[in-house]
């Protein structure tokens, strides 16, 4: 007698802590969901479901030991009732129950559900027996039929918002390439600069200074030389006219009245 009670004494302390454990990491986990809402991450919540999980299953165990007495055999009975607060039971029930007493003791200490709930229960058990075997089969497998429809719709549905989701994270265009037009436009990064040939007419993409030939009669154009001798005024219309009848073109004498233009009118 007094191992079983020793034993049933070690199986509630091993079950009171499980519960504890379990009632704080619940209690934990409720703070989270009011308080820190706004920075909770999934993985958090996960986290914490796991812990949950991994403790109910602890205290499963426990209770299906081999070594664990039946506690549906131990019957529980009050000694003492009394309408005045007691202090031990606010501590012990962390101030849930402030008093033991003849109104709180039926619901505390019910072994069995209240009336209305068991009449219900019994309602259900005796619509159950009128059903035959055969009409119970039918309602089973159209139950589990509609239960298949359902998930394949479910299915459905997430593959088409899996392939939706992919079809918009789909990248449409070359970063690379994006980026050299940007360097291309931007900063000539990559251009050429080498003339098509037949472009320029007379003055050839292979000749060195044609450039220089070209920024040198522009510069002829917009700074004129003061004193310069009136045979350079018919020469630079000459140009203009030329390059107004034929945009995009040099002419032929170009180089050469360029070349005579380049001369000092001072020189001796």
């Amino acid at each position: 007698m007094q191992r079983e009670e020793k034993q049933l004494e070690l199986t509630l302390e091993a079950l009171i802590s499980q519960v504890a454990d379990l009632k704080n990491s619940l209690v934990s986990f409720i703070y989270k969901l009011e308080n820190e809402y706004d920075r909770l991450t999934w993985p958090s919540v996960l986290d914490s479901f796991a812990l949950l999980s991994g403790q109910l299953n602890t205290l499963n165990k426990v209770l299906k030991h081999e070594k664990t007495p039946l506690l549906r055999n131990q019957v529980i009975i009050p000694l003492v009732l009394s309408p005045d607060r007691d202090e031990e039971i606010m501590r012990q029930t962390e101030g849930r129950v402030p008093v033991f007493s003849h109104e709180v003791v039926p619901d505390h200490l019910r072994t069995k559900p209240d009336p209305e709930v068991e009449e219900q229960e019994k309602q259900l058990i005796t619509d159950a027996a009128r059903i035959s075997p055969d009409v119970a089969q039918k309602q089973i497998q159209s139950l589990n039929k509609m239960c298949s429809n359902l998930l394949e719709k479910i299915s459905k549905e997430e593959r088409e918002s899996e392939s939706g989701g992919l079809r918009q994270n789909k990248q449409t265009f070359n970063p690379a390439d994006t980026n050299a037009l940007v360097a291309a436009v931007a900063f000539g990064k990559g251009l050429s600069n080498r003339r098509p040939p037949g472009s320029g007419g007379s003055v050839q993409s292979g000749q060195p200074g044609a450039g220089a030939i070209i920024a040198g009669a522009s510069g002829i154009q917009q700074v004129p030389m003061s004193g310069a001798p009136a045979q350079q005024q018919p020469m630079l219309a000459g140009v203009q006219m030329a390059q107004a009848g034929q945009p995009g073109k040099m002419p032929t004498g170009i180089k050469t009245n360029i070349k005579s233009a380049s001369m000092h009118p001072y020189q001796r």
